[in-house]
């Protein structure tokens, strides 16, 4: 059922979701469907809550390389995955449902959760300083993809990812130290 609830959802979004629908396509009769969730709300939030775009954790040695792993796998996921075109119905759901809000969360978290972990091992090995700050930066990694992803649907290429990693990386370099690119 969810797998078909899943299907639904990244056919139609939020809005066009229905559990007579989830009950034809699925065969299951819709009691069936409410004896596990009480409502339609909450068979697409156990759906949504499924979406993750997860990653391994690279560990070239290379900030540079490791974010740049992560980005370029993360824009493919976005230019194929059936759930990055769930994600603005979900968004536009979570203005106004704080379950939603909740779930949009998590599936966020989970996409910033492998650069949150290469940029604080590079914090740990001092390769940026212990002042960088993780959120900000990851903000302006995943950002720009997210943008053409959803807003201006330009291609997102090796070329572009590469440069977002150099500038966001090179903004925290200590003043005079520009070769220390973050090499372990």
């Amino acid at each position: 059922m969810l797998t078909t609830a899943f299907e639904l959802l990244s056919e139609s979004g939020v809005g066009g979701f229905t559990v007579d629908e989830v009950a034809r396509r699925s065969g299951v009769a819709k009691t069936t469907i409410y004896r596990h969730w009480p409502s339609r709300e909450a068979l697409v939030i156990d759906a949504a809550s499924r979406i993750s775009a997860e990653q391994e954790v690279p560990d070239t040695g290379s900030l540079e390389e490791d974010v740049t792993a992560i980005l370029v796998n993360l824009g493919r996921l976005l230019g194929t995955a059936r759930w990055s075109s769930v994600v603005p119905s979900i968004v536009d759901v979570a203005e106004r449902d704080a379950e939603f809000a909740r779930v949009h969360g998590k599936i966020q978290r989970g996409h910033a959760a492998p650069l949150r972990a290469v940029i604080e091992r590079a914090a740990g090995r001092g390769l940026i300083p212990a002042t960088a700050d993780p959120p900000s930066m990851i903000s302006a990694l995943i950002g720009p993809l997210y943008y053409r992803r959803w807003f201006t649907r330009e291609p997102i290429d090796d070329q572009f990812v590469k440069t977002i990693t150099r500038n966001v990386i090179s903004s925290q370099q200590p003043a005079g130290d520009p070769g220390r690119d973050a090499r372990a």
